[in-house]
């Protein structure tokens, strides 16, 4: 390459690359026309509030909450502040949704599966049983176009969603009774929140939605038989082991959950330009913080977990997995045929799927397979 034709490819890069970096930390703004950010005064402070569905500082979902909001602070200058609330403090756990998509509060963090039952959509950008795992769904939802499409779906709800986190693959729950085959799920009463929940009910199970501070008590009154939550390091911080005896995988039903922070449309647009792509930045280091901080955590307490608790990790049975396989192909055609925002949802997320699948043979299935474990 000549030394001239050198200089202007670099040129052009640079200046793509900018626009790039430009429009990743605007990519909060749907494909409707943009509305113009305030003129940025570096005299104006703003204070938000953010609720979340997690108990108060909860390890990593709670603390990562708390992260965002000093990253916030900090790379605004002091000029943003955000007090954050866990779940139950300002609003019930379960009504986060709500709360910030009337304004009465400004940011959000939780999972989309907690507001099934007012966006069905909102489970396909959280997890799918037998879905995509943690990388899958960054993959899809930062460089697949799953943002995009997930914006969209909360357009009407005045919201902006962000990849807030994602707990990697998760357990399959603890139970007080001992899971031989298919059978032995009917009739349990099990804490398992979205399409999983629907899908444990359709095995003969009953499926019970519980915030993550009632969970110990319920588990340990017989009010439920089994409780999933997510991962070795937060079932250790829980107690679970104290209360139930038997400790299974895989996480079917949540093989790579991805956690939303959502913000107000109006407060967010009412910001200055270098404040709403603060946010964006922050959101995405949470983003990415909170699945390292996960499997850094959930690989040491599994240990912790059975050779100093005691815990046999026992899986599913064949027919078990087989069954909520099947069960959840049957629960979600029939959500989509109902819901078309679901059906678009659904759609977008089987087709990266599948392409992932197509891939994945060359490279994370064989290493795992022939070389993931140390000699």
């Amino acid at each position: 390459m000549k030394t001239t034709d050198r200089r202007n490819f670099l040129a052009q890069s640079g200046a793509v690359l900018t626009a790039a970096t430009l429009g990743s930390a605007c990519s909060s703004e749907s494909s409707e026309k943009k509305v113009q950010a305030p003129y940025i005064n570096f005299n104006d402070t703003f204070r938000w509030k953010m609720v979340t569905t997690w108990p108060p500082n909860f390890p990593i979902l709670g603390e990562g909450c708390n992260l965002f909001a000093q990253w916030v602070n900090e790379m605004s200058g002091g000029r943003m502040e955000i007090t954050v609330y866990g779940g139950g403090e300002l609003v019930p756990a379960l009504e986060v949704f709500d709360a910030v998509s009337s304004g009465a509060v400004e940011v959000g963090h939780g999972a989309g599966y907690y507001w099934a039952g007012k966006i069905p959509a909102a489970q396909f950008f959280a997890t799918v049983p037998f879905g995509m795992n943690a990388q899958q769904m960054n993959a899809w939802l930062v460089g697949g176009g799953g943002t995009e499409l997930w914006q969209e779906t909360y357009h009407d709800y005045n919201l902006i969603p962000y990849p807030g986190g994602n707990t990697g693959m998760q357990m399959g729950g603890w139970f007080n009774k001992e899971i031989r085959s298919i059978e032995d799920i009917q009739g349990l009463k099990m804490r398992i929140p979205g399409i999983g929940g629907k899908v444990f009910n359709q095995a003969g199970g009953t499926s019970v939605l519980v915030a993550g501070g009632e969970i110990y008590t319920n588990l340990e009154r017989g009010v439920i038989d089994a409780t999933e939550w997510i991962g070795p390091f937060h079932d250790y911080q829980m107690g679970f082991h104290q209360v139930a005896q038997y400790y299974y995988y895989p996480g079917w039903h949540e093989p790579g959950t991805a956690l939303e922070l959502s913000v107000n449309k109006e407060k967010y647009e009412a910001l200055p330009t270098d404040l709403q792509v603060i946010i964006a930045a922050a959101a995405e280091r949470l983003n990415h913080w909170s699945l390292c901080r996960s499997e850094a955590m959930n690989s040491e307490y599994a240990i912790k977990l059975a050779e100093e608790e005691g815990v046999e990790f026992r899986r599913f049975p064949d027919d078990v997995l087989a069954t909520f396989r099947k069960y959840s192909q049957e629960v979600v055609a029939d959500l989509t045929s109902q819901d078309s925002l679901a059906k678009r949802a659904n759609e977008a997320y089987a087709k990266f799927q599948k392409q992932m699948a197509q891939y994945t043979p060359y490279n994370e299935q064989i290493y795992h397979s022939d070389f993931g474990t140390i000699a």
